[in-house]
């Protein structure tokens, strides 16, 4: 006696039936789903609505059916979701009948971070910090309550380190 498998996929045809459907009913379906495509092209729509795109000074396009040839840093290949920075080039022109268009991503090497408030004194107790708008900013240090540390040897040198951090940034009038 035989064994009848049951498939685990379904048909192509309507959920209803098993007769075929429209091509557009199945990528109206596919678009308003969950997946990366949907979501973005939902978004695409809305900032179209919106007259974002106008805005930008975006001009949209799609190229169909193309030779993406992509140059990576970490990634072997591109992940789904993540967003690249990078120059995209379009390698091939089109001449009157042969057209194969082509396009190489490279991309660009991580930006090193913006140092923001450099320190100009570093000291055991305090550091001395410059401020974007050229004003200097104090900043006490951890203090290790122990030894032979009491209050006034603790402001002390405190006391020492402002005098030799502010003594080079600020003019005695």
């Amino acid at each position: 006696m035989k064994k009848v498998l049951k498939s685990k996929f379904e048909a192509v045809g309507s959920r209803e039936s098993n007769e075929p459907r429209l091509l557009g009913s199945i990528v109206e379906e596919m678009l308003h789903g969950d997946s990366p495509l949907a979501v973005g092209y939902r978004q695409y729509i809305a900032s179209q609505e919106n007259g974002e795109v106008e805005e930008q000074g975006l001009k949209p396009n799609t190229h169909i059916g193309v030779n993406l040839k992509t140059l990576l840093r970490k990634d072997r290949q591109a992940k789904a979701g993540k967003n690249y920075v990078g120059v995209l080039s379009r390698d091939v022109e089109c001449d009157e009948f042969l057209y194969d268009e082509h396009f190489t991503f490279i991309e660009m090497p991580p930006k090193p971070p913006v140092k923001h408030n450099p320190k100009v004194f570093d000291g055991k107790r305090i550091s001395i910090t410059r401020r974007d708008d050229g004003t200097y900013r104090p900043n006490f240090k951890p203090m290790h309550i122990g030894g032979s540390l009491t209050l006034a040897r603790y402001v002390y040198e405190v006391y020492i380190e402002l005098c030799e951090g502010l003594s080079g940034l600020i003019e005695e009038g």
